[in-house]
């Protein structure tokens, strides 16, 4: 059961096109996050789906977070016909709540699906999810400064059976966790030189479910060595830097900025794209090449590479601490968040608006009065 948002009293969104379901303002109403909120550890209260059936996209719905029913023989768990998004919501430097730059998360979310042959989640109903949770979880979303509301936007194939093609049906879903900053300390990473991530013309720059599971042997090998995470290098050759397996990579070298060119494997990180519009803007060098490890290796062992950090939604900014090659060799750079930590402190105070926003890459959005 359930009563059209248009039937609640005030609700900011009344003509927005979604419905609530019985049971959302109890949820609101008696959640309490946890002191300690960790990165995806704790649920907000609700949680927002929508269904493609007959080549359309219903009407959507915000419905208490909870379990969902799926068919055993769904294509999503079958085929792994599933890709997703991951964005922040900020309610730190103003008393409303603000996206950061989500029209990009969504365009990657579009390019995703056209990559697994999946349909496209529109924009108009990609913003009224992720608006509806937002404006919904208002007062969930910390205000403490590296505190943030996470949104996981996701697409999978629901139709069962065995055949090698798309489903025919389909759900789009958007879950939340208010979070901190997800951070370790300096990684410790592990140069992956056996196994390969994504390859060229295959499913890399998408975000698809698929891409994370083939990380997993060299990231869970990685940590049995009691190192942080795996570095992947390019499928042909294995010589070129890619990314991380959940981040894309920066190096300060001769004092400028280096991050590899997207070469067709690389997933495109919002993170990445804005550290290096952002990089320039605040007058650094930013090199986006091929870059080769041997080279990166010699660089640092020189000291003209004095840095290397990761990027990405979770972390915003990680230190590398030491790359360890195949044959347990170290290599330290000569320093540790330094330049990391300028970008960091620069691009999280845009992010909570607590800076002047030049580039236009947050949008407010109206809480919702459930």
């Amino acid at each position: 059961m359930h009563t059209s948002v248009a039937e609640v009293a005030g609700a900011a969104k009344a003509a927005a096109g979604f419905d609530v379901a019985l049971g959302v303002s109890a949820a609101l109403r008696n959640f309490k996050a946890p002191d300690k909120l960790g990165f995806g550890l704790v649920a907000a209260p609700v949680m927002f789906s929508a269904v493609w059936t007959d080549g359309a996209w219903g009407r959507g719905e915000l419905v208490p977070y909870g379990p969902i029913e799926i068919l055993p023989g769904a294509r999503a768990l079958q085929y792994a016909e599933l890709v997703f998004e991951g964005l922040k919501a900020y309610k730190v430097g103003a008393a409303g709540p603000s996206l950061f730059r989500p029209r990009e998360n969504w365009q990657r979310l579009k390019r995703s699906a056209e990559r697994l042959s999946m349909p496209v989640v529109s924009e108009a109903l990609f913003f009224e999810a992720v608006e509806a949770i937002v404006g919904a979880c208002h007062r969930c979303i910390p205000q403490e400064s590296g505190r943030s509301l996470y949104l996981r936007p996701f697409l999978f194939g629901t139709e069962a059976g065995y055949l090698l093609r798309n489903s025919t049906t389909f759900r789009f879903m958007v879950i939340a966790n208010p979070v901190e900053i997800y951070s370790s300390g300096p990684m410790r990473v592990a140069i992956e030189r056996d196994d390969v991530r994504a390859a060229v013309g295959g499913v890399g720059t998408a975000k698809a479910a698929a891409n994370y599971a083939a990380s997993l042997r060299a990231s869970n090998a990685a940590v049995a060595r009691g190192l942080t995470v795996a570095l992947w290098l390019d499928a042909r050759e294995q010589r070129f830097i890619q990314e991380l397996s959940g981040m894309n990579l920066f190096a300060v070298i001769g004092g400028e900025l280096h991050t590899p060119a997207l070469d067709g494997a690389i997933l495109p990180g919002v993170t990445r794209d804005s550290l290096i519009t952002l990089a320039r803007h605040l007058g650094l060098v930013v090199h986006e090449r091929a870059m080769a490890i041997d080279e990166l290796l010699a660089q640092i062992l020189s000291g003209e590479c004095t840095e290397v950090f990761a990027c990405g939604t979770a972390a915003i900014l990680s230190p590398i601490g030491q790359l360890t090659d195949r044959d347990r060799r170290e290599y330290v750079p000569n320093k540790i968040d330094a330049v990391a930590a300028q970008l960091r402190e620069a691009l999280l105070a845009i992010q909570e608006r607590r800076a002047a926003d030049p580039f236009g890459w947050t949008r407010e959005v109206a809480p919702l009065a459930l």
